[in-house]
């Protein structure tokens, strides 16, 4: 009798322990520049992530029940710090994949120092450089935004079409700028525009006045500036004003911050400078529209404006990487990257943000499901790239806030 009831006590803890281990928490590594030059514009993308995994918990959890849960990891927009901040992901928190993290440079080396020799998938919303397309990562490295070789080419017909036929060029030297800077110059002399000069910066100085003196010598009608806000962006800006240098300015989404404007003055700033970014889905009645319409109203009732940068992009990575996991079946690092393409291509049941229990259903149901994102339709090719975008070309409005152009 006292041997039958150490078996049934053994039984009872073995079934606790199963249960235990089925409700474990399911964690992906939540990667962004909390800190560092952009810091302004991660709050919102990572209330978007933050979004999809509640919509995923509120729904039932994630695999039979476990909880979806975002592990933060600051990787400050910066190599180094990023290969810090993904080794404490994969190594130490044992997250199954990393979405993020912010920024190119910060992608490229944390992927080729940790993620691809871990075997982690890793599905970026924001690094756009051209180069990670080429990245030889053993199919592990996917990002949701388009790369910036479509964002070049975008801005350099619209600035062509607008009359500007002369630009200097600076961008800082890191993956995204330097990258964004030179396939703007490569679009913009194949649309027939000149390049007056170009020079490579570094960030983080206190005076640029010395290289923008040479640029502004060759005869350019416009300055075309690559960088982050928070970096030398803003420091670019006042340096070409205070000394007259040039009074009109294009740039991409690295510059979209409203400390821009804080800082230089809206007035002054006002029909000067053009920056372009990716346009957010507009809502209508089908398709990917339809999607971005679920999403938008969603994170309105959080407090939050679906229209800032890369915040629907956000969501989407933060779904996707759910969608993956429920597909493979398990939190086996080994299964994500087919899982991946297997819920975010067509064909398949199309499921828009929010839909967790009618993705979940399926997958359980043996059907196949086609992800359609809040910033698009999500079609992953060979590189884990998806199409290019439809991009907004913004200035100063009159509420002295960064405004689409007409």
């Amino acid at each position: 009798m006292k041997h039958a009831r150490l078996l049934a006590a053994s039984a009872a803890l073995l079934a606790a322990g199963g249960t235990a281990a089925m409700a474990a928490d399911v964690k992906v590594g939540s990667a962004a520049g909390i800190t560092g030059p952009i810091e302004g514009l991660v709050p919102p993308i990572l209330a978007g992530r933050d979004l999809a995994a509640a919509h995923v918990n509120e729904q039932g959890g994630i695999l039979g029940g476990s909880n979806y849960v975002l592990v933060p990891g600051d990787s400050q927009c910066n190599p180094k710090a990023a290969v810090d901040a993904g080794t404490k992901l994969v190594n130490v928190e044992q997250v199954v994949a990393i979405i993020g993290p912010s920024c190119s440079g910060a992608t490229n080396g944390m992927v080729q120092s940790v993620n691809i020799p871990a075997g982690v998938v890793t599905l970026s919303d924001t690094a756009t450089a051209p180069m990670i397309s080429y990245l030889e990562d053993n199919d592990l490295v996917f990002r949701a935004a388009p790369s910036d070789g479509y964002q070049s080419a975008a801005l350099a017909q619209h600035v062509y079409d607008r009359g500007l036929r002369k630009i200097a060029v600076t961008y800082a030297n890191d993956d995204y700028n330097a990258g964004l800077g030179e396939a703007f110059i490569a679009a913009f002399e194949h649309v027939g525009g000149t390049i007056t000069g170009k020079q490579a910066h570094e960030p983080d100085r206190q005076s640029y006045r010395s290289e923008l003196s040479t640029l502004a010598g060759g005869g350019a009608e416009a300055l075309a500036v690559f960088a982050y806000y928070g970096s030398s962006g803003i420091t670019i800006l006042r340096n070409s004003l205070e000394n007259a240098l040039f009074d009109q300015f294009l740039g991409a989404d690295g510059m979209m911050d409203n400390s821009v404007i804080d800082q230089l003055g809206a007035d002054t700033l006002r029909g000067k400078v053009t920056l372009s970014q990716p346009a957010p889905a507009a809502e209508g009645d089908s398709g990917p529209d339809e999607s971005y319409a679920a999403f938008a109203e969603a994170f309105k009732a959080t407090g939050n404006d679906p229209e800032a940068p890369f915040v629907s992009h956000g969501y989407d990575v933060s779904f996707l990487m759910a969608l993956a996991i429920e597909k493979a079946g398990a939190a086996d690092r080994g299964m994500i990257s087919a899982a991946l393409r297997e819920v975010a291509n067509a064909p398949g049941m199309v499921i828009r943000p929010g839909e967790w229990a009618k993705a979940r259903e399926a997958i359980a149901g043996g059907e196949d499901i086609n992800y359609e994102g809040a910033s698009g339709a999500i079609e992953f090719d060979e590189n884990g790239d998806v199409a290019g975008a439809t991009y907004t070309f913004n200035g100063v409005g009159d509420d002295g806030t960064w405004t689409p152009m007409q």
